[in-house]
Parts: C-alpha cells; structure tokens; sequence
C-alpha cells in the first residue's frame, strides 16, 4: 500500500466497550471498560482523573453508529486504521469478538483494519490489575494447540481477504502481543504462510510486539519473571530474538527503558522494600515529558521495526496506587513525541513507515487519543496537522 503521507499510523483498538456474560459473571451485571474509568479518583493534586470522554461519550459497541462515528474522526486526523484486539485462547474459545465481527460482516465503517492478537490469559486482575481487592485467580487461559492453528487461519480468512484489511508488501499485517510465549512460534508462522498463499495471498506480514529494554525471561513452564537490567543495554538483541521467530517485523515499545532512565534502578529499588518490607505502596509518577525523551531507541529505526507512539500513560482507574503514572501529557509534547516519532522513520520505504499508536481507545489505561473533556480533539488535530 503505497502512501504520501510522512507515516502509516495504525492505532490499536479495544472492544471491551460492551457487557458480555463472562465479564457480567466475573465483575458485576453490565461491567465494561467503563465501569473502571468513570469510578477513578485522583490521587494527588494536578493528577487528570477520572478522564470523561467528550465527543463520543460512554459508547456502547454494540451501536453501528459509534463504530462509524469512532471511523470518521480517525480517518479525518489521518490515522491510516484500527488494529483491532482479538481475544483467541484456543480450544474454540474467545472474548470479546463481536464489534469485529459486525465490522467485518456488515461492511461499516468502511475504514481500513487489522487484527492483533493478543494472546495472554485472563486473571480476576485483567481489568484492575496490581489492586488488592481481589486474588489472582485464573478466569480464562492463553492454550497453544498446534493442531488448532489452521482453524485460527480459517477462521480469520475472510478478514484477511477483505478489501478494507491493511497491507504490508502486499500482505494482510497480523500483530501478536506476546510473540515469545508462543511455544512453537516459527511452526505457527510457518503454518499460516503455507495456508496464506494456498488461498491466494502473498503471505502474512507477521509483527510481533518487544519492548526495547524488555527485563523479563521465560522459564520453562512460560511464565514470565520480570529482572532488573540496564537502561544502557541495546536493543538489538531483543529485537533480533522475535525476528529470529520467523516475524517479519517488530513493533517496539520503550517504556520500561524509558521509566529506568527518568528513576533509575536505584528508585525502583527503594519502591520495591517500601511495598514489600512496609506494605506501602509509593506513587509512581512520571512526568510525560522526561518520559518521552528515551521511548525511542536507534535500532527502531531499522526497516523492520515500527515504534509504538504514547500518547499517555495513567493505568490508575484501574490499578489505583499501584499504577505507573505518566503525568502532564498535553497535546504539545505529545506533537513534539510524534515529530520525534517520523524523523526516525523518514528513510524508510513508504510501505515501512508504519507507527503503531498505542491506543485508539484505552480510556482505563489512560492511553487514548479519542476526544475528552479536558483536550477535545487537540491530539487527533496534532496527527492530521503534523501528517
């Protein structure tokens, strides 16, 4: 997909914004992503909660008109598309499924889409995570079946073949949130080539997420245990590792790299024996604008690497206390982060100039551009002016 514009900005979707019997069960009659955003409370003075959103309201997505609506305003800032979030955890089983299904079944919003999966359990502490309210109990787990990924691909296929599906060298872009917890990655990449161009597409243009300082390993039952590293440490490796996978991109996030090199290790350290040797819980405030001085790393400016824009960070509606809190975002440092975002992209082919724009809508993780109360439209108006 040829393009003039200085970037390709896909921005990540969430479609929790409507009650399904899992999480009517598991959380309460009618909870949505919504229930966390509108209870939140600020926890120190100056901190922007709860975050009310404006244009759009509290959407229900179940409505073709919020969908389309949601459509318009991306396409009028020039944001290329959604990547919609797919909750697939095998065994036949997924969540959360069916504003993408009506998406692709009805044909509007005539706006172009991907798909990322984003194949992590679920626990009773997905939606408020790090809080003490409940324990963490298993709700819904990620399975890896090797003799299910053909049904994975078919069951797929029609979105992979309708026009309105992002390309990438002339094939559908699939996004997987945690490529290393697959257990035979490179037999599932493997898999879904052979059954792409059998049913005649090029192939899959396969991305897989990794954080540019990641300080986590695998052990050998794939839990993941989080270690302390170096903010000097190159990306490289880390990136090389899903390449090597049989991805043929990475999309890079830098906030782990970018919160040691505002705090340091010492800091962490210090928070680390007050929550756990005196059970207080420390703040854990940022300002957005030391934040997004380190997001960036040189090797995100590789032809196979897309970096992650932020346009702010604030995961206390659903973590309380306990969250990393990004504060001060405003629309001019978040122009300055994109600028900063398409100089390190600009000798890239077109086709590769891609930015994934973490999030469209993550209104419980303060990781939004969609219109509210305090900014308006002011961050979708910095991506069509910038563009």
């Amino acid at each position: 997909m040829e393009t003039t514009n200085k970037a390709r900005i896909i921005a990540f979707y969430l479609p929790q914004f409507h009650p399904i019997p899992e999480n009517d069960m598991w959380w309460g009659k009618g909870f949505t992503e919504w229930t966390n955003v509108a209870k939140a409370k600020p926890l120190f003075k100056g901190h922007y909660q709860p975050k009310i959103p404006a244009d759009l309201g509290f959407y229900d997505l179940r409505m073709t008109e919020a969908r389309e609506a949601q459509a318009r305003l991306a396409q009028e800032s020039g944001i290329e598309g959604f990547c919609y979030w797919r909750y697939w955890f095998g065994k036949g089983k997924e969540l959360l499924e069916s504003p993408f299904k009506e998406v692709l079944e009805s044909g509007k919003p005539n706006f172009p889409f991907c798909i990322g999966w984003a194949n992590h359990s679920w626990s009773s502490k997905t939606w408020e995570k790090g809080t003490s309210k409940v324990s963490d109990v298993m709700l819904m787990e990620q399975t890896y079946i090797e003799s299910e990924y053909v049904d994975h691909f078919y069951e797929l296929l029609p979105a992979f073949k309708d026009h309105r599906y992002i390309t990438v060298d002339g094939k559908p872009l699939f996004v997987v949130f945690d490529p290393m917890a697959i257990p035979d990655a490179s037999v599932f990449i493997n898999t879904w080539q052979d059954l792409a161009v059998k049913n005649g597409l090029q192939g899959i243009h396969f991305v897989g997420i990794m954080s540019n300082l990641s300080g986590f390993k695998y052990d050998d039952n794939k839990e993941k245990h989080y270690y302390a590293v170096s903010a000097t440490e190159p990306a490289s490796a880390r990136y090389q590792q899903v390449l090597d996978l049989g991805f043929d991109a990475v999309n890079s996030r830098g906030l782990f790299r970018a919160e040691l090199k505002v705090k340091g290790r010492f800091q962490k350290y210090i928070r680390e024996v007050l929550k756990r040797v005196f059970k207080y819980d420390a703040l854990n405030i940022f300002k957005y604008k030391d934040i997004i001085k380190y997001l960036f790393v040189p090797e995100d400016s590789w032809e196979n690497v897309y970096p992650t824009l932020l346009p702010n960070w604030d995961r206390s509606a659903r973590s309380g206390r306990k969250a990393n809190i990004y504060h001060n975002s405003t629309p001019h440092l978040f122009r300055r982060h994109l600028e900063q975002a398409i100089d390190l992209i600009k000798d890239k082919e077109p086709e590769h100039r891609i930015l994934f724009l973490m999030s469209w809508n993550e209104w419980a993780e303060g990781n939004y551009v969609e219109p509210d109360l305090k900014f308006g439209r002011q961050y979708l108006d910095v991506i069509k002016e910038t563009l």
